[in-house]
């Protein structure tokens, strides 16, 4: 059975507001795709400037593609072009440096949650 690519203009996809209690600002995101079998997402995710989602860990391994601004991490800050892996179960913080928003492609390889931990 021959299957047909799925191709989503990003630009006509509104941001979706994500309110985060844990640290009380939102995050955006457009979803664009998730395999209903694998559990698979894939998403634009925007951190508006100086938001860092604490120490936290996934159920999943999960990668960033930086498309603009600066990604900072726990393992150092990665600019447009970069790809960061994060493998499941570690530890992490992530989010946009003080100065500038950071948008990445967001691809996790099976059902996400977020569970955050004290350091």
């Amino acid at each position: 059975m021959e299957q047909t690519p799925i191709a989503i203009d990003t630009s006509t996809v509104e941001w979706e507001e994500r309110f985060n209690e844990k640290l009380g600002r939102s995050l955006f995101r457009k979803n664009l795709f998730e395999d209903g079998e694998t559990g698979m997402e894939i998403r634009l995710v925007r951190y508006p400037a100086g938001v860092v989602n604490p120490w936290h860990t996934h159920p999943c391994a999960h990668g960033m593609y930086v498309l603009e601004g600066t990604l900072a991490t726990n393992a150092g800050a990665f600019g447009p072009g970069t790809f960061v892996w994060f493998p499941e179960g570690s530890v992490m913080q992530h989010g946009a440096t003080a100065e500038v928003d950071v948008t990445v492609l967001f691809v996790t390889n099976k059902p996400f949650r977020i569970d955050y931990v004290q350091r």
